[in-house]
């Protein structure tokens, strides 16, 4: 990171406190980051958002300290997903121990799945009131309680019980790293970080490999059960220590200290030029207040905020799935989910076991072995749209657009649907056993660019309240992967593999992909048009988001 000529330098603190002069404008998502004299840039862009001059503040932690908040998130959401798609080659071994039809043995994936989104209509409202820190450890403790429960399970009733309720605890793994990406990070770096997170969610489809393995007496399915459990009691005890809280008022503390810029009057400051940017930066020095020691960063409640209404919270995030950038997140991820994932994980067993294949029940599993590998060779691109954004925003000098990110995604957009149509002409005509895993692979490549890019794009281009934008994007996607794989078995039997998967799941990935080609055209338009409406007015400023101007 660059550092301008002239940065304020606190004398009694060992590290120096980031400052800048960025701001978004009218439009949310267009930000200018043209530097000021004095101002911290990367990339000789200014840094956005605006810390406040408080070591307190996570924009202004040490690289350390947000490190390892990221991995524990990260980990939490790996974890929380091999929870959840682990049990998937248990569906026969259900079926026969519990004496249920294997269709409704699924459900043990399928309703966990759900339970998982609505976890997060529940949860996620409860941080921008109480604090990150209180919900993720509380959602910790449910997640850790239904992992005992199923571990001790002894028939279909209480398996589905337990189930469903770590799952509904774990529901929040999807949405506190990106709340947390967005508090601790600055917005040349989110993308990349969204994008390690992306990794790790994605990393959990790889569970029911491990788990086709563990099927050993005297624990058999149990056993899967006790090795999650054993590692999210480990990774409780990492974010009691590590995990700080990460709300923090920053609008209070620059009302304090009127020397600092004030991040929140965008559209006003939009109207300035640069050279009358730099007269504001004024030598007189602001009150910072001590770093917190660390005993203070154990409290394990958060920063309260009467202001927040939680009921409202919840209610208003539905509204959100009428904001177009939230939407087109929700159907991609649902719908790889629902069209890829279940769809790989439901049919391969079956495929692989049966002629001419004849594969053994244990090896059922390696399917997400695949998986596994088209997301290896996603992680290098991780930080492509960062870049590409960066390269945008240079060429229109300093102002950066949301949208700017995006054309990394048209590759994929081509890639991921051929990945489908692959596997449902093997599985059709039973061709090579490889042309699975190649199919599964590619598709895996191509939702790693829309899992990660199309969440950061929504994120820069609509701020306001993301906590609610969360709570849809996690409810819209659940609910959506959950209908398409409910009855997806018997669908894809009946019609075959061939007219489901790579005819109609084909078809509707590929009009769900090319929306890229329309964001990048008309998104800017979009987010204008929004300025204006009734939305705009109801996600108006809470305590999770810094005013702005519409």
């Amino acid at each position: 990171m660059e550092t301008g000529s002239a940065a304020t330098h606190q004398p009694e603190h060992s590290r120096h406190l980031v400052h800048s002069h960025a701001h978004e404008g009218a439009i949310p998502g267009t930000v200018d980051l043209r530097a000021a004299e004095g101002d911290d840039t990367a990339y000789g862009q200014a840094l956005y958002p605006v810390p406040a001059e408080d070591p307190n503040d996570p924009l202004q932690w040490v690289p350390f300290k947000k490190s390892m908040i990221l991995v524990i998130c990260c980990t939490y959401s790996f974890i929380g997903n091999s929870a959840l798609l682990g049990p998937a080659p248990y569906i026969t071994l259900f079926s026969q121990q519990f004496g249920v039809t294997p269709s409704r043995a699924s459900g043990l994936i399928s309703y966990p799945n759900l339970a998982f989104g609505f976890g997060s209509l529940f949860l996620v409202p409860m941080y921008p009131k109480f604090g990150r820190r209180p919900v993720m450890l509380g959602s910790m403790l449910l997640f850790i309680a239904g992992l005992i429960g199923a571990s001790q399970a002894h028939d279909y009733r209480g398996l589905m019980i337990a189930r469903v309720f770590h799952a509904f605890g774990a529901g929040i793994c999807e949405a506190i790293p990106v709340q947390l990406v967005n508090d601790i990070f600055f917005l040349h770096e989110r993308g990349k970080r969204i994008g390690y997170y992306t990794f790790a969610l994605c990393l959990g489809t790889i569970a029911p490999l491990p788990a086709a393995h563990m099927l050993i007496e005297p624990y058999s399915w149990r056993l899967f059960f006790y090795i999650i459990l054993a590692f999210a009691l480990a990774l409780f005890v990492l974010a009691l220590l590590f995990v700080e809280e990460t709300s923090y008022d920053r609008k209070t503390h620059v009302a304090a200290n009127p020397s600092l810029p004030d991040e929140g009057s965008g559209s006003v400051r939009n109207e300035k030029p640069i050279t009358e940017l730099q007269e504001q930066t004024t030598p007189s020095e602001p009150s910072v207040p001590p770093r917190k020691s660390f005993l203070e960063t154990l409290r394990p409640w958060g920063r309260v905020d009467h202001s927040v209404p939680f009921f409202m919270t919840m209610a208003r995030s539905f509204t959100y799935l009428l904001v177009p950038q939230v939407f087109w997140v929700i159907t991609s991820f649902g719908i790889y989910i629902g069209l890829g994932a279940f769809a790989f994980n439901f049919t391969f067993p079956i495929k692989i076991t049966a002629p001419p294949y004849n594969w053994t029940e244990e090896n059922s599993g390696l399917i997400a072995l695949s998986s596994l590998i088209g997301f290896l060779l996603a992680v290098p691109f991780t930080s492509t749209s960062d870049r590409l954004a960066t390269y945008f925003t240079r060429r229109k000098n300093g102002i950066r657009e949301a949208e700017m990110r995006l054309g990394v995604m048209l590759p994929a957009a081509i890639i991921a649907p051929a990945g489908l149509i692959l596997y449902g002409l093997t599985a059709e005509l039973n061709l090579h056993w490889m042309g699975f895993f190649a199919g599964s692979a590619i598709t895996s490549w191509g939702a790693y660019f829309y899992f990660s890019f199309a969440l950061a794009y929504a994120v820069d281009s609509y701020q306001a309240n993301t906590s609610e934008m969360l709570i849809a994007m996690n409810l819209g996607k659940q609910a959506i992967s959950f209908g398409l794989s409910l009855d997806l078995l018997n669908w894809v039997l009946e019609r075959g593999y061939a007219v489901v998967i790579a005819g109609i799941f084909g078809s509707v990935l590929v009009v769900n992909n090319v929306f890229v080609i329309v964001f990048m055209v008309f998104g800017k338009r979009i987010r204008k048009l929004m300025v204006g409406t009734w939305l705009a007015k109801l996600h108006g400023p809470t305590g999770d988001r810094e005013p702005q101007v519409a």
